[in-house]
């Protein structure tokens, strides 16, 4: 029991109130922990052809038949909301859905107009901001998402209330995981990265072991300051894309 739910405890009992542990979450569902969002992956159907046939072949007709599509689609976008395991990237997903949609209203806009070269300009930032959505779903790598669904079921789930036999379940998970994301090397695309990359996964993989040290020892404070440094070293290793 740690210190501050025993002075609750006591406290409670001093002033007649009935004071029990938090209750444990229960487990995460398999689909939570999946960085996917049905909805985005569905509207390719609509950007490929608009971004690769249409727009550079200067098919303003084309581009104008996809109005209803294009609406259809961003509607489904609009409802559609994030995995908890990406939480912390809803304002992005936010910001970057109202910038969707104002560029949607210009493409229509355009598209009444008969503007051709304001609809060209609408239909290049329509597929800017697809892929932008698509970049804060989809992981860098997979052995980031890997590492980053474990993480998760530790930081959100087994935290509070304090849960130390299955926090070790998920240290060892994390550390099995680490060792795959220190293998793993950046896409060519993200080359210029590399050494910001691999500065930040050393410094999140020496507090993973900081973190896998401290188990034995069994102070819940510890313990869970070095999770909160891990976690931060994690979100640092995003930081750098």
């Amino acid at each position: 029991m740690s210190r501050v739910l025993a002075l609750m405890i006591v406290v409670g009992a001093l002033l007649g109130l009935p004071v029990t542990p938090a209750a444990a979450q229960p487990a995460p569902k398999p689909e939570d922990l999946k960085s996917s969002v049905p909805a985005l992956d569905a509207m390719h159907e609509v950007i490929r052809p608009l971004w690769h046939d249409a727009w550079p072949n200067k098919d303003v007709k084309a581009m104008a038949a996809m109005v209803p599509d294009i609406e259809k689609h961003v509607a489904a976008v609009n409802k559609a909301q994030l995995p908890p395991l990406l939480r912390d990237k809803q304002a992005a997903w936010v910001a970057g859905l109202d910038d969707m949609k104002q560029t949607v209203a210009a493409y229509k806009a355009a598209v009444t107009a008969g503007d051709n070269e304001a609809l060209l300009k609408a239909a290049e930032k329509l597929h800017a901001q697809y892929e932008g959505l698509v970049k804060i779903v989809r992981p860098i790598l997979k052995e980031m998402e890997d590492f980053h669904a474990s993480l998760y079921v530790l930081y959100h789930y087994q935290m509070s209330p304090f849960q130390l036999a299955k926090a070790s379940e998920s240290i060892g998970a994390l550390k099995v995981k680490m060792d795959a994301l220190n293998q793993a090397a950046l896409p060519d695309r993200l080359k210029a990265k590399a050494d910001a990359f691999v500065a930040q996964r050393a410094r999140l993989s020496k507090s993973l072991d900081e973190v896998a040290a401290l188990l034995a020892g069994k102070d819940e404070t510890k313990i869970r300051a070095a999770i909160e440094m891990m976690h931060a070293q994690y979100e640092g290793l995003e930081k750098v894309f």
